[in-house]
């Protein structure tokens, strides 16, 4: 059983934390304008947050509701057209107003638009992955949304509940915070039955919790508390723990730091684990042969670069898993981030001569430290 924490002590001990925030904390339901402050609150936030040393990442909705009342479109549920030009207007308008609470606080904003098939092509996901990675190690807060002036039906996440728990898988995060209508998980909606209980912890999304849910269209947002679950499946399945808890507070992360009501779903692994066992999973594509030096520098923790690299075998494209192999034998595998025939053309150079090879700048490491299992 999985040692239960307070708020404080889970969030105290993350170093990687995804917030997921919907339109109705946002965005004025009945005059369709920005809610300035709360989400001044939400930015003293995260500010405070990134004092203590925790990348934070916000998965925010908002740009068609923004952009719906720009443009003059009807309330209630638009066709797929409409709903394009209204996030394709209001995205501009959620990033430039995250740009202005964060930025009087000395904290850069990057703008991330994703669909499904970011995360479901192993190539874009490792593109996702590197391309996040980068941004928070210059600390930069990326606000990611849904990219709903492309994505269609078959491309969407649809709920961002799932799109957050995606982003804190692709990203490694060890905490997703909820920011919710409700102030938790309850047996039954609280709103119809008096008598639901709210769950302070679930260790293990049961079917008799998922029945709870019930239907994916209760709640205030678009999901609803099924997607939460599901959100919750995904997230800690990866290590992640996640929480839900009342959003419409002024300083929602403060308060619940400081106690206030809310469900954690525990996660049983850390991140970097669960990450692994994934990896390790996987049925190799090909295989890369590595000469001493190589292989000691891997088992001090570093990344494959190609300049330690002596053969390459089989065919795989960028993305897929690979056995390394040294002098002595398998040393493990780990996700490519080039394909067969890019990595025929490298072997054995240094990053320096990338560009003349292959004819653009490319990344320095074969096989990144994270996406390895050894």
């Amino acid at each position: 059983m999985a040692t239960l924490r307070t708020s404080a002590e889970i969030l105290g001990a993350s170093k990687r934390l995804v917030v997921k925030i919907g339109s109705a904390l946002l965005v004025d339901r009945n005059t369709g304008q920005l809610r300035e402050d709360w989400l001044a609150g939400l930015a003293a936030d995260v500010a405070e947050t990134k004092a203590r040393g925790v990348d934070v990442i916000l998965v925010s909705s908002g740009s068609i509701a923004l952009g719906r009342n720009v443009l003059g479109l009807s309330k209630g549920d638009l066709p797929l057209e409409q709903s394009q030009a209204a996030a394709a207007v209001g995205q501009i308008r959620l990033a430039r107003a995250y740009e202005n609470v964060l930025a009087p606080l000395g904290l850069i904003t990057a703008q991330v638009l994703v669909t499904l098939e970011d995360s479901n092509d192993r190539r874009r996901y490792l593109n996702s992955r590197a391309t996040m990675g980068q941004l928070l190690s210059l600390g930069a807060i990326p606000i990611v949304n849904e990219n709903d002036t492309v994505a269609t039906d078959e491309i969407r996440f649809g709920d961002n509940d799932r799109l957050a728990a995606q982003v804190a898988v692709t990203t490694g995060a060890d905490v997703l915070v909820l920011l919710s209508d409700v102030d938790g998980f309850y047996s039954a909606n609280p709103s119809l039955d008096p008598t639901a209980k709210r769950f302070d912890y679930i260790e293990a999304i049961t079917p008799e919790i998922e029945a709870m849910a019930g239907d994916p269209t209760s709640g205030l947002s678009k999901g609803g508390m099924k997607t939460k679950v599901m959100a919750a499946k995904t997230a800690t399945g990866a290590g992640c723990a996640m929480v839900i808890s009342e959003g419409s507070p002024l300083r929602p992360l403060k308060a619940l730091l400081d106690g206030a009501k809310c469900t954690w779903f525990i996660a049983q692994v850390d991140p970097q684990t669960a990450r692994k066992r994934w990896i390790a999973a996987m049925k190799p594509q090909g295989s890369l042969l590595v000469d001493a030096g190589a292989a000691q520098a891997l088992a001090r923790g570093k990344s494959l670069l190609p300049a330690g690299v002596t053969e390459v075998r089989g065919k795989f494209g960028r993305g897929d898993p690979v056995q390394i192999l040294g002098p002595d034998g398998p040393l493990g595998c780990g996700l490519v981030r080039y394909t067969a025939a890019e990595a025929q053309l490298i072997k054995g150079l240094a990053s320096d001569q990338f560009p003349d090879v292959l004819g653009y700048p490319a990344r320095a490491a074969l096989i990144h430290r994270d996406d390895m299992v050894l």
